[in-house]
């Protein structure tokens, strides 16, 4: 039982260590949302299979599964919200406000979510 316990556990980290940067900040930037949704389905994979493996049914592999997706949804909120910190707030001369990251002119974007070119 410990076994499955552990093989559940090391294939929650290793998914979660396979998650993509959809916008392109692994050439140097972080993106934290990706990053901290990654830590948190991987943290809630390991919590999940033991809890699910010693409460109710003993069920490892569904415990793994649910705090896998709860775990991944929290660090994702969590990363958003360092993400929404780390902007930049500009105007541009026609009045108009558009957000950087990081100071970074080249990852700029509109109030509605469009990337500013």
């Amino acid at each position: 039982m410990n076994k499955a316990i552990i093989a559940i556990a090391g294939a929650g980290l290793l998914a979660s260590a396979c998650a993509s940067d959809p916008y392109g900040y692994n050439n140097g930037g972080t993106n934290q949302t990706v990053r901290q949704g990654a830590i948190g389905a991987g943290l809630g994979a390991v919590a999940g299979a033991i809890i699910g493996n010693n409460v109710g049914g003993g069920n490892a592999a569904t415990g793994a599964l649910i705090g896998g997706a709860l775990g991944g949804a929290a660090g994702a909120v969590r990363g958003s919200n360092q993400d929404r910190n780390n902007q930049q707030r500009y105007r541009d001369n026609q009045g108009r406000y558009y957000y950087c990251y990081d100071n970074r002119q080249d990852e700029c974007y509109w109030d509605n979510g469009q990337r500013r070119y």
